[in-house]
């Protein structure tokens, strides 16, 4: 059943990211069709599909989520788009296609990124089917921005380019994750959550808490399907983390030890959702997925 939700959730997500983006009819055509290229050429949808979840669990109606899945979708296209660059991870491939700059060419790869990310935000301040309080509709705006910025996804990657070739204490690795692959995860949740504006600070903390728990379990499966997965299957370059001398749990902890911290952290998330009983089955489903999935 909570697969099926997921499932519909997904294709919700798709087909609101295609009403929000522009149409490759609109001038400048090639900047858009990059931008839809990057968006809509694949991906799990997870973020978007948190923010759906998280409503749920406490009352939101979908339609007033759209908004938020959107925007946060946005910031993560854009970071994937700025991440496989030439300055930074230098990646061929993206869910089994061309990156971005090399379909288009790293001056428009570029520019698709950086328009992404203000239609992130233009999404979450004009959109007509998000929540009307201004003052909810400014927090959201602030947990997305400082998500994104260099207290949250941004200066993880800074932090991530900065630990290439060194080897970090578990504390450090954390922290790093926290930043560049949590930051967005937790917004996903808190924008979820801020969308029923009747949620207690209580539910948000305990929510809180499963994003962090969830953001650090998925880095720590990416880490290590980097080192057991397959090109073909996980639709990037396999092996790309080892091969950059970055920073990684298995490298930390080695396989095992980095698959039971991921379990503890799977069991502390699932802990954090226990008041909410059956209205968070779907956010139970994806933490088991995350900790479990083969790309």
């Amino acid at each position: 059943m909570a697969a099926e939700l997921i499932r519909s959730y997904q294709t919700r997500a798709d087909q609101a990211l295609d009403r929000r983006l522009p149409s490759t009819d609109l001038h400048p055509s090639d900047l858009h069709r990059a931008m839809r290229y990057a968006v809509l050429g694949g991906g799990k949808r997870i973020r978007p599909v948190l923010v759906y979840a998280t409503g749920a669990a406490v009352g939101a109606l979908p339609d007033a989520l759209d908004g938020s899945a959107c925007a946060v979708e946005f910031i993560h296209a854009y970071s994937l788009i700025h991440d496989d660059l030439p300055a930074m991870d230098n990646d061929d491939l993206r869910h089994g296609q061309p990156t971005c700059h090399r379909a288009f060419g790293e001056a428009l790869a570029i520019l698709a990124g950086d328009a992404l990310q203000a239609l992130a935000f233009q999404v979450l301040g004009q959109d007509a089917t998000l929540i009307a309080d201004p003052v909810i509709r400014l927090r959201m705006l602030g947990v997305l921005a400082q998500a994104a910025g260099s207290r949250g996804m941004v200066g993880g990657q800074a932090i991530d380019l900065a630990a290439v070739g060194r080897e970090l204490t578990l504390a450090e690795l954390e922290n790093m994750h926290i930043h560049k692959t949590g930051a967005l995860i937790r917004a996903s949740v808190l924008l979820g959550a801020l969308s029923q504006p009747t949620v207690e600070s209580a539910v948000l903390e305990r929510l809180d808490h499963y994003a962090k728990c969830i953001g650090l379990a998925f880095q720590i499966r990416d880490d290590i399907l980097d080192v057991i997965g397959d090109t073909t299957t996980l639709g990037k370059p396999q092996g790309s983390d080892r091969a950059l001398a970055k920073p990684t749990y298995p490298a930390l902890l080695g396989l095992d030890g980095a698959r039971e911290h991921a379990r503890l952290l799977h069991q502390e998330a699932l802990a954090s959702l226990q008041p909410l009983g059956s209205k968070a089955e779907a956010l139970r489903w994806i933490a088991s997925y995350i900790v479990e999935r083969a790309y």
